[in-house]
């Protein structure tokens, strides 16, 4: 009898500590006008289908079926510090997991920028990071601008933005209710905008682009904060950046109310089991897919190989594409996976 009382308050401090844990690590809602899709409380996706509820994530744990990851061979590391380019060309740098860095008519960007080694609000093993930066913070230029697509823990990384805003002070754009959460971490320019809605910034436009995902840092936060990807509109080119996605005819809208893309970065990674991760993650399959949606020339994969964010290895996601780009006779000129920390120029 005195076993079974002393499990059950074990259990009771356990259920207390989550639900106090959870409260504090809830953003704050966003307060705003109702829309086709926010009903003055919480958004949702355009595609409709929602992601999958806390209810069906005892049966994703109980039913997983994980890859190993294997040991990283000696990757590649960019060791000098990177230099601002002319006004007139176009770089960019895979970082890793999401993280680019943009030069474009002059503008320095980071996207959903995260250097940490854990992408959790506290350091558990399963959410440590495989693979380094492919360039550290301090060898990156002056950044005059950072995009962040949503509140995850691995694109809206607390210790990276409060050192970025500490180092540059930069610009930060960011969808509706993410605001206030990036204050909390150092940023102090912050502009927040609805899907489709855009702002300049020096000779860009910045869109924020609709995606099928959702968004929570707690346990009372789920979709009280926007998602989003991004189109960055240059005077003569134009880049998209996902963010996060599930699959949907989204991305045929986007090619048609946009135009033309010269370069897409596109998630292939953390995607299976497919009836849980559907929703909010595209596979490889989809990706290729998506690029074909974008008619984009030039794509990119990301969003892999950085952490095990689900049960699906580097190996698996780059097999898979590799797989479906040559079934559907797409060259790696067009689509292709790029080597952390290598420079590259549109």
């Amino acid at each position: 009898m005195l076993m079974i009382k002393i499990l059950l308050f074990t259990c009771l401090i356990v259920i207390v500590l989550t639900i106090i844990i959870g409260k504090y690590l809830s953003t704050t809602p966003y307060n705003g006008p109702i829309s086709d899709h926010f009903n003055g409380k919480r958004f949702k996706n355009p595609s409709g289908r929602p992601a999958k509820g806390f209810k069906d994530v005892g049966k994703y744990i109980r039913t997983r079926q994980r890859d190993v990851w294997p040991p990283i061979q000696n990757p590649y590391i960019h060791t000098s510090s990177i230099l601002r380019v002319p006004d007139d060309q176009v770089q960019y740098v895979w970082i890793n997991h999401s993280t680019f860095l943009i030069q474009i008519d002059g503008v320095t960007i980071l996207t959903d920028p995260i250097f940490s080694t854990y992408c959790s609000p506290v350091p558990v093993p399963p959410m440590k990071r495989h693979r380094p930066p492919g360039v550290s913070l301090e060898l990156l230029p002056d950044i005059d601008l950072v995009l962040v697509s949503h509140n995850h823990y691995d694109h809206m990384d607390k210790w990276s933005i409060s050192q970025i805003s500490k180092r540059w002070n930069p610009q930060f754009i960011c969808p509706l209710g993410n605001k206030s959460t990036l204050e909390a971490m150092g940023a102090s320019q912050v502009i927040e905008i609805d899907w489709w809605d855009s702002s300049p910034f020096k000779s860009l436009n910045i869109t924020a682009t609709p995606t099928n995902h959702f968004s929570s840092r707690g346990l009372y936060d789920r979709n009280t904060s926007l998602w989003s990807g991004f189109m960055i509109s240059g005077q003569k080119r134009q880049i998209y950046f996902l963010g996060d996605s599930g699959y949907s005819d989204i991305f045929k809208d986007i090619r048609n109310k946009l135009g033309h893309i010269d370069l897409s970065l596109i998630p292939i990674g953390a995607y299976r089991p497919r009836w849980f991760m559907g929703p909010i993650h595209i596979s490889p399959e989809e990706a290729v897919q998506v690029h074909k949606d974008l008619q984009s020339p030039k794509s990119v994969a990301m969003h892999f190989g950085t952490f095990a964010l689900a049960d699906d290895n580097p190996e698996r996601a780059i097999t898979e594409f590799t797989q479906e780009i040559t079934k559907q006779s797409i060259t790696e000129e067009e689509f292709s996976i790029v080597e952390e920390g290598r420079i590259h120029y549109l």
